[in-house]
Formats: structure tokens, C-alpha cells, sequence
């Protein structure tokens, strides 16, 4: 079968979304077929073992929730300061919420790859190249912090986006409010990236 790169995303599109709506054990190739409504088999075809498709969703997680480079453009034509690192954990939390279902499969295949070392290859590769572009961001930008800073960040936000995408324990708080108080608590009082 020739290789069809728009038929390939599209596959990983519904693979992400039985993913998010059946977990790790509903993912089959059968499943992904009638999800994206092409003939049983087809899935098959571009993802021949199970390894081979939790990988191809593992980078197709990334590519979906990649940043936009307008919007990053106009993040760092804002002046460095506590407004603009804020405004940038604002911005993942808007285009990961944005697409709760993605961020669901990705909270799936992070357990999956606990269990499966060549997902976990894939994910930590891609993980830590995602940590690097916000650290490079950071420094571009000259906000705040350092690496320490920006890692105490993702794991924060990363919680916080588990709560926002699964069964919250309802505290009250608005995600806004949790963002700034994050940021702030987080980077009080550290230099400016020079």
C-alpha cells in the first residue's frame, strides 16, 4: 500500500480519540477503524503492530498540541516580567484544554508508557524536547526563572490540566486564579533570565 501522510493523521486522529474515550484497552485496530469510518483493516495497514500505533499517537499527541508560532511571536513582543510568564502558562493551558481529548490520550499513553519501554523511548524524547523549547522560549523572551523554575511550572500545570480533564475535587478555584498564583509563587522574587 502506498504510504497516504493525510490518511496516516487522520487514523492517528481517531486512535487518539478511542484513546481518550476507552483508554488503553479499548484502543484496537478494529476500534480505529470505525472511528475513522474506513474499512475494517485499514488501521492495519499503516500501523502494522500495537508498539508501531501507540508510537505514530505518541507523536501525533505532540503535533496537535503544538504552539502556534504567531502566537508565540506575539508573547515575546510583550515586555519580560511576571505578566508575560503568565500569560505563557495561560496560553499551554488554553490550547491544551482546548483539546481535551488529546490531552486525555496523552495522559493515556504517559500510563501506557510506564508499561511499554519504546512508547516510553518516544514520549521522553518528545517531553524533553518540548522542556528545552520552553526553556529557549524563556530565555528568548527574558523571563524569569531557569530551568528549575520552568520544570516546578510544568509539573504544576501539568496537575492542574489532570484536574481540569478528569474528575476534579472541585476546590472552587478558577483555573485563571490557579495559573497566576502558580507563576507568581514559582518565579517570586527569581532574576530575569539574561
Amino acid at each position: 500500500m502506498v504510504a497516504n501522510p493525510e490518511r496516516r493523521a487522520s487514523l492517528a486522529d481517531a486512535g487518539l480519540q478511542v484513546l481518550a474515550s476507552a483508554g488503553a484497552r479499548g484502543l484496537t485496530h478494529r476500534a480505529i477503524d470505525g472511528a475513522a469510518d474506513v474499512p475494517q483493516g485499514t488501521t492495519a495497514n499503516y500501523f502494522k503492530t500495537r508498539d508501531e500505533l501507540l508510537g505514530a499517537l505518541g507523536e501525533r499527541v505532540f503535533e496537535r498540541l503544538a504552539p502556534d508560532v504567531a502566537r508565540l511571536a506575539q508573547l515575546e513582543d510583550r515586555p519580560p516580567g511576571i505578566d508575560l510568564s503568565i500569560a505563557y502558562i495561560e496560553y499551554i493551558v488554553e490550547r491544551t484544554t482546548s483539546e481535551p481529548d488529546v490531552m486525555r490520550a496523552l495522559f493515556e499513553l504517559r500510563l501506557e508508557a510506564s508499561r511499554r519501554p519504546g512508547l516510553a523511548s518516544i514520549l521522553h524524547e518528545t517531553l524533553a524536547r518540548n522542556f528545552r523549547l520552553d526553556v529557549e522560549f524563556n530565555r528568548q523572551a527574558g523571563l524569569a526563572g531557569g530551568p528549575m523554575e520552568i520544570a516546578l511550572l510544568r509539573y504544576a500545570v501539568d496537575g492542574l490540566l489532570f484536574e481540569l480533564l478528569t474528575v476534579p475535587m472541585d476546590t472552587g478555584l478558577e483555573p485563571a486564579t490557579v495559573v497566576r498564583e502558580l507563576v507568581r509563587r514559582v518565579l517570586n522574587g527569581q532574576p530575569t533570565v539574561p
